[in-house]
């Protein structure tokens, strides 16, 4: 691992960060994931302020650096509650597991193999987390990218009209199902989006450190825009989605062993592509502890 890790920083010396073109994303060189010093911090968070999502491509790191990467952003926040009611590694209670792998019937991770829907990152908390970092441990040979989606220019480019129709209203962000539809343990079927479990947060969403707002709506599975007739509520909501999801607001990732993507989690929505479930496919992420959202 270190051997690997030492060729690519005698090919890459200067952290150099390398935008995708597009209206997110960035690939950073020359930094060194298991080391952390200042400048690479530095480095890290100067991309994810001005492109939102960034990629470091092939450097495989253990679940201690992992956690200390995601500390260099701040409070790690336990992820939400797994099918298995449990922490996937006991040990490392605050790292989530993302993978279809099975061993004697019971899931290694969380999500298996289907389409991962767009969605924000535990936004059915009232305090949902600032900053996503997921390293891909394994990964098939086909399928399973990762899409992002700027909410800052989804949110510019809506129309004055529906800008002011919505400034100020909340939407019901459920917490049943995760997103590739599996049930949380505990939770029930909802059958009534306004009867949907999970924090209301305002749809508009203004960043606390670049002050931008950006369009904020979670997932849309039991969403409800609060104080509007249900199927008024629906056809917003419809029609927010399919705007917030334009191709020209998207970058995406396809994933090598030993990446690392690192994203602004309150201005991004994202999904994965499905892929073959008799391929592995394992990933281990951290979050930062939230703040409230305005």
């Amino acid at each position: 691992m270190q051997a690997a890790r030492n060729a690519i920083l005698k090919q890459n010396l200067t952290p150099k960060i390398i935008p995708s073109g597009k209206t997110c994303g960035a690939e950073v060189t020359g930094v060194d994931l298991a080391t952390l010093d200042p400048v690479t911090v530095a480095t890290l968070q100067q991309a994810i302020r001005e492109h939102l999502v960034v990629v470091v491509r092939g450097q495989p790191i253990s679940d201690p650096q992992l956690i200390a990467l995601g500390k260099s952003f701040g409070e790690l926040e336990p992820p939400g509650m797994s099918p298995i009611g449990k922490p996937f590694i006991d040990e490392f209670p605050d790292i989530l597991v993302i993978s279809n792998v099975m061993e004697q019937g019971m899931p290694m991770g969380n999500l298996g193999a289907g389409e991962a829907i767009w969605h924000t990152d535990m936004s059915y908390r009232p305090r949902p987390c600032t900053i996503a970092i997921l390293h891909a441990l394994e990964v098939p040979p086909a399928g399973g990218n990762t899409y992002f989606a700027n909410q800052y220019l989804a949110y510019d480019s809506l129309s004055d009209e529906l800008k002011k129709k919505l400034e100020g209203l909340e939407v019901i962000h459920d917490e049943t199902y995760n997103s590739a539809g599996q049930m949380r343990k505990g939770f029930k079927e909802v059958t009534d989006p306004r009867e949907a479990p999970g924090a209301r947060h305002k749809i508009f969403r203004t960043h606390p450190q670049t002050g931008r707002k950006a369009l904020y709506l979670g997932r849309r599975r039991n969403a409800y825009i609060l104080g509007l007739p249900l199927e008024e509520s629906e056809r917003l909501l419809d029609e927010l989605w399919a705007h917030a999801s334009r191709p020209e607001f998207m970058w995406h990732n396809e994933w090598k062993v030993g990446d690392t993507l690192i994203w602004d989690n309150r201005a991004l929505i994202h999904r994965r592509d499905a892929f073959d479930n008799n391929q592995r496919r394992m990933m281990h992420r951290v979050q930062i502890r939230g703040e409230a959202t305005s």
